[in-house]
């Protein structure tokens, strides 16, 4: 094969692609079509000339114009910018939306049973006796103790690392091990409804119930609202497990842990906004009313992101999971 007649005569249309390539973003129909078939073209150039007249120099050049005309015809991944601003825009918002039927049940009785537990314990004496001494219920429960001290016990950065941990741990567990038919879920919710309330009761019955609302509430609101939207997604994964529907079992878990592993990461940004204001906030010398106003407007800002965000990307087809892109090919089901 003569090369430099070669070269000659498609010299022109290689030309033409790199043209195209460097527009390929601002193209017209008929241009896009063009670029296609020049692509195809210029490939099949290229293994004619890498079988037949291996030229270093050609061959190399010839090679750089396809692979960028082929990113300009196939696309490339979206930069990581524009995946972090999906991530939180539309599938985490999304993901805790269409699992709000799980997740608000499970506030709604955590929380009455945090209060009953609280009400028995501060009405009954003999309880309060069988919970700790009396000289260890005074230690947390008066002025300056241990219950109004745990809050500034360290140098308030450390103090909001070692909470961030603690509570991402415990959200994991409720997200992951959900899948042992959510069990280990509700053994969660239970020691955290006893220890909340615990620590309410003992501080009512020693007349601050007033102390303990204004030291839990900045900070607990979206706090244990991360931590019941953990739960609930754990006790739908346990379900899944049970009755997975008209997909197939393998099918419907793989895509609930997908969802539940992005679910995951969402609430530990959350929770890393709770434990600054614990560290910062809670234990700061602004007025009861400016620290619990901040946790409330936290935790507005935070239904307003799911029930108005989250809704919305929801109804236009959301789901919560990864992008088709990153999953593996699933067969059809019948659903």
């Amino acid at each position: 094969m003569d090369v430099d007649v070669f070269v000659a005569t498609h010299r022109p249309a290689w030309d033409r692609l790199e043209h195209l390539t460097k527009r390929s973003r601002r193209l017209t129909g008929a241009e896009a079509d063009e670029l296609v078939l020049l692509y195809q073209r210029a490939a099949t150039h290229l293994s004619t000339l890498r079988a037949k007249a291996p030229d270093p120099v050609l061959v190399e050049h010839l090679s750089a114009v396809v692979i960028r005309a082929r990113s300009a015809v196939t696309g490339t991944h979206s930069p990581a910018w524009r995946e972090f601003g999906l991530f939180f825009s539309r599938r985490f918002p999304a993901a805790v939306y269409r699992s709000w039927h799980w997740w608000v049940p499970v506030m709604v009785v955590s929380l009455l049973a945090s209060a009953a537990v609280s009400a028995w314990i501060a009405l009954n004496p003999d309880v309060q006796a069988a919970v700790a001494a009396p000289e260890e219920i005074r230690q947390l429960t008066a002025p300056g103790g241990d219950f109004e001290s745990y809050y500034s016990s360290d140098p308030a950065a450390s103090f909001a690392a070692r909470v961030w941990t603690n509570n991402a741990w415990v959200a994991a567990g409720c997200l992951l091990l959900g899948v042992l038919f959510g069990l280990p879920v509700l053994y969660i919710l239970a020691s955290n409804v006893l220890n909340v309330g615990l620590s309410g009761g003992l501080m009512a019955a020693a007349g601050r119930l007033d102390i303990f609302l204004g030291l839990i509430t900045p900070h607990g609101l979206l706090e244990l609202t991360a931590v019941f939207v953990a739960a609930g997604t754990g006790l739908k994964l346990g379900w899944t497990v049970i009755d997975p529907g008209r997909r197939t079992r393998a099918a419907a878990l793989a895509a609930e842990g997908r969802t539940v592993v992005l679910m995951a990461l969402g609430l530990a940004c959350v929770l890393l906004v709770t434990g600054v204001i614990e560290a910062f906030v809670t234990p700061s010398g602004l007025p009861t009313w400016a620290r619990v106003g901040i946790g409330v407007v936290a935790e507005l800002v935070f239904f307003a992101y799911v029930f108005v965000l989250g809704r919305r990307a929801a109804l236009a087809g959301e789901t919560g999971d990864l992008d088709a892109r990153f999953t593996a090919d699933a067969a059809p089901s019948s659903a």
